[in-house]
This record gives structure tokens, sequence and C-alpha cells, in this order.
């Protein structure tokens, strides 16, 4: 076999938009190339932060290349939105820049999008649509609100998305803000960033004075206003998020050789910051204060670090930080805690918190937190001392492992082999997924980060708890609800909490039944009462059907001997036939009870399924037995008619047809 030379590292499209980063890293050997087919098989490649389609990932692996996914978490959040809509066959609308890199590669992982720009002009066709409607995670905040609701005015059916970064958000706001208050201010950014664009925009709705340049080489200095005498020049100074921290500096030190005096210099390279008048007159040199404000915002963050902030936004999606760094952090929902409760419930606007650095993303400014990483952390100890105090801990089932199950208790998982989930021998493990269970920890080994439990341990001792307490409690009548746990051909075995109990075949339902599946199934959930009992032998003997739906009991509160009755054939026997008078209650018109004349054969007259009308001329209440005649129906009735020594006794109202066909 021959060793193919290492082809290098490639990435599709500018990694960031900005020309002196992408120089750096050509120097470095990154290659930038626009589409797939220049990429050699085998090489590494690089995906940029604004992700790309589907089709270019299969591409990627056809040609064997090692990826590395760089997709902005929010961008990939795009994705998946956009991935759920074609699920449900609706068309994905992005508001946005239908030439950017960003929405391209979005649109990649929709079956249907439309694109627009324009939050005034809103295609009309989109009315008769089904859409999710999402933003360019880099959109200005004004506009794509302002598009939301001009959509909703068309679309009463649409689900709308907020996809805007949260630190591109706060940083246009932080931005609008600064403008406001100086008297010029610089936006450094690339002319390709779109986000440095949308900085520009901004600044410029509010403030004339507005410089854009890439690097220190295009600020105009003499554009710059002078002191006077009246008052101090105030200027602002802010970036995108792909904007070196160097170009900042650069800028700075530009303006530093203006003749000039710059008596306030506001940095905001990332997250807008400003100073007042009253800082500024501090005894501090302006450009001390610079150099404060640049070492605080540009601060590093490493992935695994603790680091405090505070809350600043929480939606249903993310919580926003305030880490004091040019970065601004967030944590998923996914990541904030294990709680059922929604993220305005944990925490609060103004909270002081703490989390771990799992993902820094300088490209686009951002930092992903796990707070509930850190919480795991913290309750280490106490998993680890649950295995000497045996303590029983609670948690939620996440996945299902290779020979058990993984359970997240206080933010750690827990691997629950199959042998001790509790679950018998060949069930799916699956059907523990997403509940909550109780365990025991009987492994906690935190050089290996490894931890076991047991589901069955807990589950034994309370079942044995129960068991004690079922036998103190039981008597004739009582109501468990229980679980079905075996079917055999005489019945059910089915267990109350703690005890097993027989729920005989004739127990399950007042119709025929030929075996204990047409009525319930193992692992059904029923509710059972109690027919009888041995505490000796720890026999139960269980009831399924429901007392007050006694067939014979609406049958003796609705008819009486002599009534009328339409009825239903049944069987038909040698001696008679059997008739349907209510669900599961069945009599006897015997065949001398059939016609006015003698005849040979019930079948003479009758066929099954035939509907007549007969009387009742008896009922046995001691042995629920009814005798019928289609005779007697047209025929005066006379009391003494159900002693006629010729009609028969007639069958037991539920077992009749169970014996005509053994009999058969």
């Amino acid at each position: 076999m021959i060793a193919r030379a290492n082809p290098g590292a490639y990435c599709l499209g500018s990694l960031v938009h900005n020309a002196a980063v992408v120089r750096e890293l050509a120097e470095i050997g990154v290659k930038t190339v626009e589409s797939v087919d220049r990429i050699p098989d085998g090489a590494a490649v690089i995906i940029r932060s604004h992700g790309e389609s589907k089709e270019v990932f299969r591409q990627l692996r056809q040609k064997g290349c090692t990826v590395i996914d760089a997709t902005c978490p929010n961008v990939e959040r795009i994705h998946q939105i956009a991935l759920e809509a074609s699920g449900q066959d609706r068309t994905l609308v992005i508001f946005g820049d239908e030439s950017h890199a960003e929405v391209i590669a979005t649109q990649g992982w929709a079956n249907k999008s439309v694109v627009c720009g324009n939050s005034e002009r809103i295609p009309e066709y989109l009315c008769d649509l089904e859409v999710t409607a999402v933003s360019q995670t880099t959109a200005n905040v004004a506009e794509s609100k302002k598009f939301f609701e001009n959509l909703k005015k068309c679309c009463t059916n649409a689900i709308f998305c907020d996809t805007i970064c949260s630190a591109t958000a706060g940083r246009q706001d932080e931005a609008a803000r600064l403008a406001q208050k100086t008297d010029t201010i610089i936006v450094v950014g690339d002319r390709t960033s779109s986000n440095a664009n949308k900085l520009a925009e901004i600044c410029a709705g509010v403030n004339p004075n507005v410089q854009f340049v890439s690097d220190a080489d295009e600020l105009d200095l003499t554009k710059l206003p002078k002191d006077s005498d009246s008052r101090e020049i105030l200027i602002g100074i802010t970036a995108g998020a792909s904007v070196p921290d160097q170009l900042i500096e650069e800028v700075k030190k530009s303006m530093e050789t203006k003749d000039t005096a710059i008596n306030e210099t506001v940095a905001a390279p990332a997250e807008t910051v400003e100073l007042n008048n009253t800082q500024a007159s501090a005894a501090v040199s302006a450009e001390e204060i610079f150099d404060d404000l640049l070492n605080e915002n540009f601060k590093t963050l490493r992935t695994g670090e603790k680091v405090s902030g505070i809350v600043t936004s929480v939606s249903p999606t993310e919580v926003t930080v305030d880490l004091g760094t040019k970065q601004s952090g967030y944590i998923p929902v996914s990541e904030l805690s294990d709680s059922d409760l929604s993220p305005d419930e944990i925490v609060k606007v103004g909270d002081a918190i703490e989390a771990f650095v799992t993902r820094v993303n300088d490209v686009e400014g951002v930092i992903m937190l796990s707070k509930k990483r850190l919480d795991a952390n913290k309750n280490w100890d106490g998993i680890e001392s649950a295995v000497d105090t045996k303590d029983v801990l609670e948690g939620t089932v996440i996945e299902e492992n290779k020979g058990g199950v993984v359970v997240l208790v206080k933010g750690c998982r827990v691997f629950v082999p199959a042998s001790q989930s509790g679950l018998p021998r060949e069930t799916p493990m699956t059907q523990l997924l997403k509940q909550k269970v109780k365990l025991r920890i009987t492994e906690a080994n935190k050089a290996k980060r490894r931890i076991v439990g047991s589901i069955r341990a807990v589950a034994n001792e309370l079942r044995k708890e129960n068991a004690v307490k079922i036998w103190e409690e039981i008597e004739a009548g009582k109501v468990y609800q229980g679980t079905v746990k075996t079917l055999t051909s005489f019945g059910a075995f089915i267990d109350i909490g703690g005890v097993d109990g027989m729920a005989h075949i004739s127990t399950l339902s007042w119709g025929r039944v030929k075996h204990p599946s047409d009525v319930i199934k193992e692992g059904d959930q029923i509710e059972v009462y109690v027919i009888d009992f041995d505490r000796e032998k720890k026999k139960i003997s269980l009831g399924y059907r429901k007392l007050d739906e006694n067939p014979w009991l609406k049958f003796t509160e609705q008819f009486r001997e002599s009534d009328i009755a339409d009825v239903k054939v049944n069987k038909i026997a040698s001696f008679g036939a059997f008739a349907e008078i209510l669900p599961h209650v069945d009599g006897l018109i015997h065949i001398s009870q059939i016609a006015p004349n003698r005849i040979n054969s019930p079948r003479d007259v009758l066929k099954e399924g035939d509907e007549v009308r007969v009387r009742i001329i008896k009922i046995d209440y001691e042995t629920q037995k009814i005798s019928l005649s289609i005779r007697a129906a047209d025929e005066p009735w006379e009391e003494d008619a159900a002693e006629d020594d010729d009609i028969p006794a007639a069958e037991p109202v539920t077992d009749t047809l169970a014996e005509e066909s053994a009999a058969e």
C-alpha cells in the first residue's frame, strides 16, 4: 500500500468575514476554496460558523474527508428547525440575505424554503402555505421583528422562531445606544461581514458621523471632530464579531496620533461599552481608561473553565449571560437544568450565575455555557456518599445504552445494567426512556467518571414493604391498581403493588372469553377488586369485570315475567334456540314454544340472526335462567302459564352458550 501525502486543511469559503484573518490562516496552511470539487479526497475540512447544507456533508463523507464542524450552535438550531418543518411538510421562510452563506446553507436543510430580504414585502403566495419563519442569526433585530409582524397578518397559521443570535441582538442594541451618545462612532469590520454591516447601518440611523473601516489604514482622521473650548468630544468604537483584537488596537493607536486630544474614547469590540463624563474627567488619562477596557473586554476564556456572570435575558430556548468579556455567554435550555421547569422559572434577569464553558466561538463572539455540568460536578460528592449511606436517589432515564440504560441523577450520568433495571429479561429497555425512576448507587469511581446504579434494588425493597401493607389491610371487595404480569389459558396473574393475585378467565368479562388476551394484555395497568384471599397460603383471587356492569342485574331491573321483548337468535340447538335479550343475557326458546303447531326441528322455523318478538314466561332468579316463548307473544297471558309442565327449564344465562359449544 502506498501512503498518500497529507492533503492539508481546507475551508469551504472564508472561515470568517475578515480579510486579515483569512490571510493569516492561509499563511499557516488553511486553504480557502469555494466548492467541494476543489477539495482532495481525505483532506481535513473546516465547516465555518455559517454551516453547510446536508448535501455538502454527504459529498465530504463520500470523499473520505475529516470534517471539523465549527457551525455556530445558533445556526445548528435553525437547521434543526428546518428539518422539523420539512417533516411536517411546512415551508421554511427565512428573513435574511439570500446570498449570505448562512442562508444558503440553511436552505439546504429544508425541503421547501423561501428567502425574504425586505420586511415590508411579503409574497402573497405565502398566505396559502403552512410556514415556519426564522431569521438569519445576524439579521437586523428591528427589521426582523417588523417582518414577523407583517407575516403574521398574512399567515395566520405560521410558526415563528426567534433565531437571531443573542450576542448579535445585544451588540446591535448597545451600538445604537452608543451612537446616540457620541459625536462620532467608528465601526470596525470587514465589508463582507453581515453583522458588521448591520452595526454600521444601525449606527448611521441615529448618528450621521459614522466611519465604517476594515482597518486603521481606512480611518479618515480628517473627519474626526476636534476639541473645542466649550465641551469635550466623545468618540465611540464598536466592532464586528470577527474583528481580531489587533485591528481594534491599531485603530485606537491611529487616533492617538491625531493632533487633537481625544478626551474620551469608548471601545466596544463585541458588546458596546461606554464611559460617562464623570469617568472621563477623573484623574486617570483617557488612554489608561481605554487600555483597561480593552484588557477587560479581550479576556480569553477556555473550554472547561468555570465562569460567573449576570443573567441579561431569558428566552424559552436559552439564557444569555454577561461574563464581562468581549464574548457573550449563553446557556442552551438543554444545559440549564434537569428539571421540567421553564427557563424563566429557574433564573431571572439580574441573577448571578455560575457555569462551565463548553464551547468558545471567537468567530461569532459567543461562548456556550453549561450550568447543568457545573451542578453535576458539585453533586459528585453527594453521589459518592450515597454508595455508603445507601440513600435512594431519583433521576430520569435519558438514553438506552448497550447492556442497560443511562439515568441522569443530579446532573450526573448513572449507568444501570439491564439486570438491575427491574424489567423482565428480553423486555426492551426503551420503555424506560424519559421515565422518572428511583435507584440506589452501587458504584462511584471519580477517577474513571463511572457511576453504576440499581433500579431493581429499590423496586424490590418497595415491593416487600407494599406486600406487608397489603396483607395487613386486604379485604374482600377492596380495589387495587394492578399490572398484568402473565396470561395463561385459565386466567391472568396481576401484580397489585407487591403481591400477585389471580384473576380467573370467568372474572375478566361478563361476555364469552376464549382466552384472557381477548380482554387484557401483559403490561396493562388495570383496576381489579378482591374476590377472596387466603393469608396463610398467600393467595388472592381477583376480579376485573365491573360489578355494577352485571348484565343480570340490568336484566332484572328492566324485565319481569310476562314482559314482551324483541330478541335476536344467536344459537340453535336440537331442543330449541338461544336468543339474546340484552348484551350477555340469553334466554331459551324451547322447541315447543317456537310455533303454535308441533315442529320437528327449530331450524324449520328459525335461523341464527333472526330477530323475533317473545314473551318472558319464566325467570329463575336463583339459577339466573330465563325461558322465552314466541308462541305466547301473540296469545293472552295467563298467570299459570309459567307452570306448564310442557315447558322445560331454561339454561343458566351466562353459561348456556359455553355448555352448548362444549357439547358440540
